[in-house]
């Protein structure tokens, strides 16, 4: 499983960037081999407008199943839900500890 996590910083000790369209960074890790992988998000922090869309279409080519983020807005929401993205909000601190957080269950998962 694919599960990607807005960030400020490019490694998962990076704090979590609280945005998702506008994030700095996309911390992508494979459950099943451990690893990261960072994508930068400059396109979507110079969009003008639909930078929640934009992001959500890269999370579906990418193969995302899971998003763990401070907040979505109702756009990306919608078209993250349509790519049958999981969207967990409430992260907090560095990315590792968010990522750990949403398999204790203890992030909030949007409806």
């Amino acid at each position: 499983m694919i599960i990607a996590v807005t960030s400020l910083g490019d490694d998962p000790g990076s704090p979590v960037d609280a945005r998702f369209g506008r994030a700095a960074w996309f911390l992508l890790h494979d459950d099943q081999a451990q690893s990261w992988e960072a994508l930068e998000n400059s396109q979507g922090q110079e969009a003008l407008q639909g930078a929640g869309i934009q992001a959500a279409q890269q999370m579906a080519t990418r193969g995302v199943e899971v998003l763990i983020t401070g907040t979505t807005g109702p756009k990306a929401q919608q078209a993250l839900k349509a790519a049958g993205i999981r969207i967990y909000h409430g992260a907090k601190g560095p990315v590792e500890a968010a990522l750990d957080a949403y398999k204790k269950g203890r992030l909030e998962q949007v409806a």
